[in-house]
């Protein structure tokens, strides 16, 4: 261990401990920017490119960024001389000279770290004048890129290329023209992003911010001519209290859909009940394959792999083009749910497709793209007309100037609304495996399952793998959360070194409750931890807790779709997936 002291406290720590990592253990708070806390992810971040964190080191001529400089033995650091002060400020000074004053417009006013270190730091004039840069915006699907904010901190591009090894986002050119961007400048829907989200989650400025759709929905709410239904995700209940200041992972179901009858909506339903349907097609193709498999096909894909997250969709179809034929076809619980809207329902209130308007609530911005994809439209309408994130829903709800603390709990709307405790769990890493193993488990062995809660299949592992008996059948299952732990896996099945039957992969760190449209948590994982413990808890207070059981499920396969992989499901609720790696545009 070594011995150091900061601000007169002594502290203890491993060999290669930074002066931050040090500070932050004993309490002592250093101003950061370019900094992000990676351990869980075991990657280490020393970036020092900011400066912001300088400090003082006895016995050293220049100043030391803190986020870069390791302990040594006996070191004495002063992290708030008059000399740091200065030069932090100088620092932030020269970084605000270069960035644009339009914050009451800016999409994360009040959530910018660069504006919260400014009025921290007490600055109040830009002494140092000169020409700003100018870069054109980047809309995509998903994600808006404001390149005049960048401040160059560069946590994107760890966050993409780390973190998430997709690899779109670098620093390009040189000087004064340096940004980040994707290679050749090249718009983000051109590029192999994913718009999992999680650049636009560490962005400390408004540089990149999701798609707002706020305004369309209050248009499309003030249009008497149109039905307009929603569907609210399982992890939007665990993380939207944050935004009203309730205690990470308190669950406010019963609010939220008081909230969306607040705000004008025709019928308010639950993607947890798309959820039990998906469990019913996915579980369906599971058991298919693996009968065939057992019986000796050898064309039968497998393992098979979860398909209800876009972001990761779209990683395989541009990194993995030649495994497309190995996930599931099943779509996910949000198309699902559209695709049913727009044909079952529709039919049943007598709105004609085009009348009625389809929107999600989503812990998720790649749910915005997802929703613009081809094959989930009929003769040009979507399924789903558009994605809110939970980020954009919070706002809307203070815009409308809802007490949402004071709201009462209210209940969902039938048909969709009535769900099983294995739909909720879709909204963590591990969740929807556990979902498919509840009712495969029946299915498969024709016999009733007592103990539904497969706590093997939990954890924030970013790879894990369980095994599950079926009743003398030994399923092996593998589980990934970040694209880059699904990149691992991946090759290790390519390489044939994992028998898998079934893998689950979800693209961002804890699924969606960590997903890129949930409330900021600025690398707070205890936060992801409160929302995966109170997502498992609305499971097990859940009367039925098997997808198949769900009534509604029942009905919706006795007067409509038939039987799970019939052809009118498979028209409905099934998709398929492209090669992309030909689709990289350059301009």
């Amino acid at each position: 261990m070594i011995k150091l002291i900061i601000d007169k406290k002594t502290v203890e720590v491993k060999p290669g401990t930074t002066i931050l990592q040090a500070a932050d253990s004993i309490g002592i708070h250093i101003p950061r920017l370019c900094y992000m806390n990676l351990s869980d992810f075991n990657i280490e971040n020393k970036p020092g490119g900011c400066r912001v964190c300088v400090v003082e080191v006895e016995g050293r001529r220049n100043l030391a960024p803190a986020c870069a400089t390791e302990c040594a033995e006996g070191m004495v650091v002063n992290t708030h001389s008059i000399r740091v002060l200065n030069a932090r400020k100088t620092v932030m000074q020269l970084i605000l000279s270069d960035h644009p004053f339009d914050c009451l417009v800016c999409a994360k006013s009040g959530n910018c770290e660069l504006q919260e270190l400014a009025q921290t730091m007490g600055i109040r004039d830009i002494p140092y004048q000169g020409e700003q840069s100018t870069y054109r915006e980047d809309t995509s699907p998903s994600i808006i890129r404001e390149v005049d904010k960048c401040i160059m901190c560069r946590r994107c591009e760890v966050m993409c290329n780390e973190v998430q090894t997709v690899g779109v986002l670098s620093a390009i050119n040189r000087g004064f023209t340096s940004v980040v961007a994707p290679a050749f400048e090249m718009n983000l829907d051109h590029s192999e992003c994913t718009f999992c989200g999680q650049c636009v989650n560490v962005c400390p400025t408004g540089a990149l911010t999701e798609v707002d759709h706020t305004n369309q929905l209050i248009n499309d709410l003030a249009d008497s001519s149109k039905t307009v239904i929603v569907q609210t995700a399982p992890a939007v209940r665990a993380a939207l209290g944050e935004a009203f200041g309730m205690k990470p992972g308190t669950l406010v179901t019963g609010k939220l859909v008081s909230a969306l009858r607040e705000l004008g909506f025709d019928y308010v339903f639950d993607t947890d009940f798309a959820a039990d349907l998906t469990i019913m097609e996915e579980g369906a193709e599971v058991l298919d394959r693996l009968t065939k498999f057992l019986n000796g096909d050898k064309n039968v894909k497998l393992p098979i792999l979860t398909s209800c997250c876009p972001a990761w969709v779209k990683f395989f179809e541009h990194q993995f083009p030649q495994l497309k034929d190995i996930p599931s076809t099943a779509r996910s619980p949000q198309q699902m749910f559209g695709s049913i809207a727009k044909s079952y329902f529709a039919e049943k209130i007598g709105v004609d497709r085009k009348n009625l308007v389809v929107v999600s609530i989503m812990p998720c911005v790649a749910k915005k793209y997802e929703c613009t994809r081809e094959e989930f439209s009929v003769d040009g309408n979507p399924d789903v007309d558009y994605s809110v994130s939970t980020r954009e829903l919070a706002n809307l709800i203070k815009r409308a100037n809802i007490d949402f603390i004071a709201l009462p709990d209210g209940d969902f709307d039938n048909p969709f609304g009535e769900s099983t405790g294995a739909s909720v769990i879709f909204g963590t890493t591990g969740g929807v495996i556990e979902a498919a193993v509840r009712t495969t488990y029946e299915l498969y062995t024709k016999k009733h399952l007592d103990k539904v809660d497969f706590k093997q299949l939990r954890g924030m592992e970013g790879i894990r793998s369980a095994k599950v008996d079926f009743n003398g059948l030994e399923l092996n299952i593998g589980i990934a959360h970040g694209l880059g732990n699904a990149r691992k896996l991946l090759e290790e099945v390519i390489e044939g070194k994992c028998a898998y039957h079934a893998i689950e992969i979800m693209a961002c760190p804890g699924g969606c409750i960590g997903g890129g449209g949930q409330p900021y948590i600025h690398g707070d994982t205890s936060i992801l931890k409160a929302r995966q413990k109170a997502v498992y808890e609305e499971d097990v207070n859940k009367t039925l807790r098997k997808s198949h059981e769900n009534p509604y499920i029942i009905r919706l396969y006795e007067e409509f779709l038939g039987k799970p992989l019939s052809e009118k499901s498979h028209n409905l609720l099934h998709t398929h997936y492209f090669d992309r790696k030909k689709e990289i545009i350059i301009e």
